[in-house]
């Protein structure tokens, strides 16, 4: 069982199987979790997971939901390709987050995770020439760790995603410039500590440098 995991329902919703189950329970206590600790952006950013045993499948959130609403039923199934197998909210999904995170999900097969942030101090950050500095324990965690990848506006293509992943390469964190982070991990547990020690790490950057 994950760090972040919570006891599901005894049963699943009709539909569901076990193991996807399990992962939405995981997914929305992770939205939780970003919303307890104020990494959120009202109902923009995103949290991505793979669905269990399905290589071109993912969970994510329903666009228009803050991230305390979110909940493991809500959460919407969309495939690589864009089309939506289960969204019980008719909310779909955001089209820019989805180019974000479907692109992590084709080229790396070894994340099962994908979160994307523009905290206060994850942009700040990212507008900075340097990006992320060695200032505290926490930065040093991703000296030598962190991929760029310059912001060009939002895009809905292709090329885009194309782009997002040779930025992204076989590195597990990378500062948008200009836009905010994205962090990867082989489970939601992982994905979180990273994204929350770049988070800390960004925050006292922005203190330090003031």
């Amino acid at each position: 069982m994950s760090a972040l995991s919570i006891a599901p329902a005894a049963k699943p919703p009709d539909g569901i199987p076990e193991d996807e189950w399990r992962a939405r329970v995981d997914l929305a206590a992770c939205y939780r979790l970003f919303h307890h600790f104020r990494m959120t952006d009202l109902i923009y950013n995103h949290i991505s997971v793979r669905l269990p045993g399905r290589h071109d499948q993912f969970l994510i959130n329903p666009y228009g939901l803050l991230y305390d609403e979110v909940t493991a039923s809500s959460l919407v199934v969309v495939d690589t390709d864009g089309k939506v197998i289960r969204d019980l909210t008719g909310l779909g999904i955001n089209p820019g987050g989805f180019t974000i995170h479907s692109a992590v999900h084709i080229a790396r097969p070894d994340v099962a995770c994908v979160m994307h942030t523009h905290t206060a101090a994850t942009v700040a950050v990212s507008v900075m020439k340097r990006g992320l500095l060695p200032l505290t324990q926490q930065a040093m965690r991703f000296t030598d760790r962190i991929a760029y990848h310059d912001y060009e506006g939002v895009y809905f293509t292709d090329d885009e995603r194309r782009r997002l992943q040779a930025s992204l390469g076989e590195r597990m964190v990378m500062i948008l410039r200009n836009h905010g982070t994205l962090v990867c991990g082989r489970t939601i547990s992982e994905a979180f500590d990273i994204m929350y020690y770049l988070e800390r790490a960004c925050q006292a950057q922005v203190a330090l440098l003031s």
